[in-house]
């Protein structure tokens, strides 16, 4: 994985950077991670090198367009998943999770109405991904202000922008 580059922007922002960093390299078995904002907008990314040569070198399976395909995928399943809460009026929803033959897709709220997304492999330990992902939000959740959105948004359009020249 490539360490997004964090040079120029705030604390704060740095911090998050270096939690999802560390949720991805301490938990076996995550293949990615995505932030999402609650209009779907990707935030924060495991994967902010777009470029081909980072996507042929990856070896697993999934998202491979960029880390905007799983972007749009925790988006579309946060969505989902609001939309069935309320029609079930079960109130809000916490987590999401699908186990698939080859996979896991982990989608957690963060207090805000972002999004946490995880993408894991067959062999990552469901429970453990979980306990990590709440680690995570616990810790993020309550410094994920519209500023510190609007700074994460514009740093992963830079890092879009620099890549595709």
């Amino acid at each position: 994985m490539t360490a997004p580059t964090t040079y120029g922007l705030s604390s704060e922002a740095r911090n998050l950077h270096w939690l999802l960093t560390n949720l991805v390299e301490e938990v076996p078995g995550i293949q990615s991670v995505a932030v999402v904002s609650s209009d779907g907008l990707l935030l924060l990314s495991s994967d902010p090198a777009h470029t081909e040569q980072s996507r042929a070198a990856r070896p697993t399976k999934g998202p491979r367009g960029s880390s905007a395909d799983l972007a749009t995928i925790v988006s579309g399943i946060g969505s989902l998943t609001v939309g069935a809460a309320r029609l079930l009026e079960y109130g809000g929803v916490k987590h999401t999770m699908v186990a698939m033959d080859e996979g896991s897709l982990f989608v957690m709220s963060i207090s805000d109405g972002s999004l946490l997304g995880v993408h894991g492999s067959a062999e990552c330990d469901m429970s453990v991904v979980a306990y990590h992902m709440a680690l995570f939000v616990g810790r993020a959740g309550h410094v994920l202000t519209p500023e510190l959105r609007s700074e994460l948004r514009k740093s992963m359009e830079a890092e879009s922008a620099g890549s595709t020249r």
